[in-house]
């Protein structure tokens, strides 16, 4: 009977620091756009910012001309795709897969593209246009500013 308590005890023990760590390492997806990027668009006006300053210090990713109309970039390094699905609209998501986070590589024919399993998102929203992901791309916040397109 005293193994029985002590086993009862362990297994416990080690259920509550399981479900300690998974509640402290989860994330609910509700969060996956950080706010205020869900629902406001990315870069689609200049800030009233003096020209050679960046908001929060906001690396610089490309030039507007740099991102196809229709169409987007890849940054890897950064791990950010930005779009620009009509003329002046800029938009920034992930670019690691929801599906099993391999990061995406190519952006055609309106979606940005994954190649570990064949998912799709769209370029307009990041939402999932095919499987197996099941959730949307994370947006990214970026600042278009005189012809500049920063992160952040």
């Amino acid at each position: 009977m005293n193994a029985n308590a002590r086993r009862r005890t362990v297994l416990t023990a080690g259920a509550a620091g399981a479900a300690a760590l998974v509640t402290g390492c989860g994330s609910s997806g509700d969060e996956s756009g950080g706010g205020d990027a869900s629902d406001t668009p990315t870069g689609t006006a200049s800030d009233a910012a003096s020209p050679g300053a960046s908001p929060g210090g906001g690396q610089q990713l490309a030039a507007t001309g740099d991102i196809p109309v229709g169409g987007g970039t890849i940054f890897k390094e950064q791990k950010v795709v930005v779009t620009q699905p009509e003329e002046g609209e800029f938009k920034a998501f992930s670019a690691v897969c929801t599906h099993a986070q391999c990061l995406v590589s190519t952006v055609s024919d309106g979606t940005i593209n994954c190649p570990c399993h064949g998912s799709k998102f769209s370029i307009t929203d990041a939402a999932v246009e095919a499987g197996p992901a099941t959730r949307p791309l994370p947006a990214e916040q970026i600042t278009v500013e005189g012809g500049a397109i920063r992160l952040g």
